[in-house]
């Protein structure tokens, strides 16, 4: 019974005093004392609220990161298609201008047959000046026949198989091509240097040569068809105790880089042997 009146009379206590308190505060006398506990108590609560404002703009962070990232891996594989699509596009408008520009020669020159072949090996370093191509006898190609672009000569064929052929370019030391100067009509023979110029020699004394004209093939010999380009005059040599002019010819040719060319098919070297 006694422990039964201790808590009544703790709880009527209690309920005498919030009720006090209660009063006060609405006559105002605790205010003093309100806004003195309320300081320190609103900077807890800001503290607060501070640390759980940072918190969640970290989570919107971290939310945001992981979103960007994976955008930017679908970018990434995005760039990467688009990028190989666009490396195909540009061979294909490469092939396609350079496959134009051999059609349009072929258009100014009806009464040759030609295939077209693509460089698949070179060997221009060195004394060895040959290219190799990937049409051969099966393609009807023979030793001898003319290998041109739409810039000019590129030289002839020396060696075939059935799926490939060797061509000796005009830039070797061991190749010689019937020549005319195309002003002047004089003619002469270009050879292949050890440099990536060219050699017109046996040019008559009384010619007009001047530099920028345009060397052609001649068609003496039998070995070329006559009216090729070969290339531009770059510079004259004259000496008065030489019987002949030379000539520095530069071909327009890009042989570094050449990738298709033209083999003139209906054109049969002459063999002039049976006549020394």
């Amino acid at each position: 019974m006694r422990i039964r009146s201790n808590r009544l009379l703790f709880f009527v206590v209690s309920v005498f005093f919030c009720l006090s308190l209660i009063a006060l505060s609405v006559t105002g006398v605790l205010a003093p004392l309100q806004g003195l506990l309320a300081a320190p108590l609103q900077v807890v609560q800001s503290a607060i609220n501070s640390v759980l404002q940072r918190g969640s703009t970290l989570a919107e962070d971290l939310l945001e990161i992981q979103t960007l990232q994976q955008r930017n891996r679908d970018l990434e594989r995005q760039l990467a298609a688009f990028q190989a699509e666009l490396v195909d596009l540009r061979e294909i408008a490469q092939d396609y201008d350079r496959l134009a520009a051999l059609v349009n020669y072929t258009r100014s020159r009806t009464d040759e047959e030609y295939v077209v072949a693509d460089v698949i090996a070179r060997d221009i370093s060195g004394f060895r000046r040959v290219i190799y191509l990937n049409r051969g006898a099966r393609d009807g190609l023979t030793s001898g026949m003319p290998v041109i672009t739409e810039r000019g000569l590129v030289g002839r064929i020396i060696g075939v198989s059935a799926t490939a052929s060797q061509v000796l370019l005009v830039l070797d030391t061991t190749s010689a091509v019937s020549a005319r100067l195309q002003a002047s009509r004089a003619e002469g023979s270009v050879q292949g240097q050890l440099t990536d110029t060219l050699l017109m020699t046996f040019i008559d004394l009384n010619a007009t040569v001047q530099e920028g004209d345009t060397v052609i093939t001649s068609g003496m010999g039998g070995n070329f068809p006559a009216g090729i380009i070969i290339g531009q005059v770059t510079s004259v040599a004259r000496s008065e105790f030489e019987l002949f002019q030379e000539a520095e010819v530069r071909s327009l040719n890009n042989f570094e880089r050449l990738e298709q060319v033209l083999v003139i098919t209906n054109f049969q070297p002459v063999d002039l042997s049976a006549f020394e």
